[in-house]
């Protein structure tokens, strides 16, 4: 299976980065080709064009500005996203990699009377996101309701790529996890991707 990797953390010695790195080794190790996009290391600009957003109905789209990524994209059979919940949401480079790269055209068709959108990244099966959060996971299922699970799964992963694998793993609190919890992290991805 060809995966696409996509690591949303501007720090090379993050945790992200080392759950990115730890992805890598096991899905490789199963014989799985990676193509690592390091949004941040490869000068990604998560802005929304003007053109971009005026051409949204256009027919077809342009994605000119990131056609390199589409084309990675296009070629994957999985994506697993790697990032930190920021004020329980996306790092603003990933909302923007969604708002660029997950164009009409792309990850979806206008239907033709409007209203519903029609799934185009049907050569995704695969679609995971390995995350962490400050907060206690009772925070962030019970309280705010999980609302980055929520948005992958029900939003960007179902109107996309219908019936797509969907899974999250989640470190929680992470601002106060030991070094071994840490690790048990770490091995508990590395199990989970060698079973893909």
């Amino acid at each position: 299976m060809r995966i696409l990797l996509v690591l949303a953390h501007p720090l090379t010695d993050s945790f992200a980065a080392g759950v990115a790195a730890t992805a890598k080794a096991a899905l490789e190790k199963s014989g799985h080709n990676v193509d690592l996009l390091d949004l941040y290391r490869e000068g990604f600009d998560p802005r929304l064009r003007e053109e971009e957003r005026r051409g949204y109905y256009d027919t077809p789209y342009d994605t000119t500005g990131v056609d390199d990524i589409v084309a990675r994209l296009r070629a994957a059979d999985g994506l697993i996203l790697v990032f930190p919940q920021w004020w329980f949401n996306f790092p603003a480079i990933l909302k923007g990699f969604f708002d660029r790269v997950f164009a009409p055209g792309v990850a979806f068709d206008h239907e033709q009377s409007g209203g519903r959108i029609l799934p185009r990244l049907t050569n995704i099966k695969l679609f995971w996101a390995l995350t962490t959060t400050g907060s206690p996971w009772w925070v962030v299922k019970l309280y705010m309701g999980n609302p980055v699970r929520r948005l992958l799964k029900r939003g960007i992963a179902a109107f996309c790529a219908k019936d797509v694998k969907f899974r999250m793993i989640s470190l929680h609190d992470m601002d106060r996890v030991t070094p071994a919890q840490r690790a048990a992290h770490l091995a508990r991805i590395e199990k989970a991707l060698e079973r893909i």
